[in-house]
């Protein structure tokens, strides 16, 4: 079905098409993430700016519904269908570097291969925004904190990294 097509396409279908794929990553990234944090990651030395283990599912959880209500926002836009396409595929690429970054760092048990995923993540997320600005600006404003806290998780993972190397 082409971009075009899909915004003739009933509301709930458009919801299914942003919900489906971003609770898929989410599901993905659990499924490495929760295994993994006892014992490897907590016997890891972190630097003092990291987060209790408790704040990471509400963040994840507020970022992951501001990424479907923008992808949402962005099928219904009116607009280039190129352009459209174009940030489409930067989400998308961005939300499959999201799920393999726990698999990568928590299901290897490696930060440096984390770390080798998350700085083109974060440019991916970025290039998104740019994107998706073209064609609705409160659906980039949405992905806004998602770039802020990957960069952070950034920050974190270098220094995990750092620390355990």
């Amino acid at each position: 079905m082409g971009i075009r097509e899909s915004r003739l396409q009933p509301p709930w279908l458009r919801a299914a098409i942003a919900i489906l794929p971003v609770v898929a990553a989410s599901l993905l990234g659990q499924w490495a993430t929760y295994p993994n944090l006892a014992p490897w990651y907590a016997g890891l030395a972190k630097p003092w700016f990291n987060p209790p283990n408790w704040i990471f599912a509400p963040v994840w959880t507020s970022l992951y519904l501001l990424m479907a209500y923008s992808v949402w926002r962005i099928l219904k836009a009116p607009g280039n269908d190129a352009d459209r396409r174009t940030a489409l595929m930067l989400f998308f690429v961005q939300l499959a570097l999201n799920a393999l970054w726990s698999w990568l760092f928590f299901g290897l048990n490696n930060p440096f291969t984390g770390l080798m995923n998350i700085v083109p993540q974060l440019l991916v997320i970025l290039a998104t925004i740019d994107r998706f600005r073209r064609l609705d600006r409160s659906a980039a404003l949405c992905l806004a904190p998602l770039a802020a806290w990957v960069a952070f998780a950034a920050l974190l993972n270098f220094e995990i990294w750092r620390l355990n190397g």
